[in-house]
């Protein structure tokens, strides 16, 4: 197989473009309080990859720490496929010395050994449980997803970092786990998911793929709205129970309501919003082209690849809190709580 081509920045953006104003809405489905409107597209996709999952399973991928003693920010990621690993922004990583989550969608080059940005989703443990990672049946919850991206968007545009704001990525785990009655002795996201596997099973029997479908608007509650778009059906239908589930989980986590708007109307507003919003880009990690969107109460982030949007993903930006240390308050915060880990389990 020829190596994916990296796309033009300008390009990239005009993919994205096309990309959006081509989708077609389909008719929604509402289950207590999450409502799913199916997005379909008259643009074809040709690109050949592996789902990580596949990856995996087939023993052609390996994700490990960088070093025996690990990087919160980092993981090392060995593709022995001949073709390159499709790794979707929010997949759980679990195992080694602490359970993570992927900072963005990438693709990994094939035959091949790549550094991604992660963060960290459970801040009680440092230790190896395993010496390598697993993926999981579930993506982070959408607003740990929402805020993650912004904050990664934020760094890739100021620094050219990947790194998110970790003080609030675990900030988000613990408020959530209360709220949720999910606490757990190490601070696992997964918690969460699993003190409530058979309601959030429900949410996802309700909700389908149609042959054609290559994304969806989620509205939870009625008004926090999300978008995911893939470029093949396969690859929506593959982790569409994923995303029902991390959006369920905050509806059900914020009581959430439903309201009585028009979802398809909301759905076409917001993916007005984002076509309304300025575009950058950046060189991947991996094959392709990071794009990314800065709108008014609207931050998404997309994979372009071979003149094809591979992921994108959006989210309907809440207001940031902002209190009196700010994220350098945050980041102290990172730093004992990383160091106390380090030295209670002797790195």
């Amino acid at each position: 197989m020829e190596p994916v081509k990296t796309s033009d920045p300008t390009g990239a953006a005009d993919h994205l473009r096309t990309a959006l104003t081509s989708l077609k809405l389909g008719e929604p489905a509402t289950h207590r309080g999450l409502t799913v409107v199916p997005l379909t597209t008259s643009v074809s996709s040709n690109l050949r990859y592996l789902l990580l999952e596949e990856g995996l399973r087939r023993d052609l991928v390996t994700i490990g720490e960088v070093s025996e003693g690990g990087s919160v920010p980092e993981l090392s990621v060995e593709n022995r496929a001949s073709r390159p690993v499709l790794i979707v922004d929010g997949e759980e990583l679990v195992g080694a010395k602490q359970n993570r989550v992927a900072n963005l969608t990438m693709l990994i080059p094939a035959k091949g050994t790549t550094t991604i940005p992660v963060s960290c989703v459970e801040a009680g443990r440092w230790s190896y449980s395993r010496p390598d990672f697993d993926v999981t049946d579930r993506v982070q919850n959408a607003r740990g997803r929402a805020e993650k991206l912004g904050s990664v968007r934020r760094a890739l545009r100021h620094s050219g970092s990947r790194r998110s704001d970790q003080g609030q990525v675990w900030d988000t785990i613990a408020e959530e786990a209360v709220a949720l009655d999910a606490e757990s002795p190490t601070s696992a996201m997964s918690e969460m998911f699993e003190r409530h596997r058979d309601t959030l099973d429900d949410y996802v029997g309700v909700v389908e793929s149609a042959p054609d479908q290559v994304g969806a608007v989620f509205i939870a509650g009625g008004t926090r709205c999300g978008l995911d778009l893939f470029d093949q059906p396969a690859t929506f239908a593959a982790f569409l129970p994923k995303l029902v589930r991390s959006y369920a989980i905050d509806v059900l986590g914020q009581r959430a309501r439903q309201h009585d708007a028009s979802p398809s109307g909301d759905a076409r507003a917001f993916i007005q919003r984002i076509l309304s919003g300025t575009f950058d880009d950046h060189p991947a990690v991996g094959l392709g082209c990071d794009v990314g969107v800065i709108g008014e109460g609207v931050v998404a982030g997309a994979l372009v690849a071979e003149d094809t949007v591979v992921h994108l993903t959006a989210f309907a930006e809440r207001e940031r809190r902002r209190s009196g240390g700010g994220s350098r308050e945050r980041y102290a915060s990172y730093r004992q709580r990383r160091n106390a880990l380090e030295s209670r389990y002797g790195r």
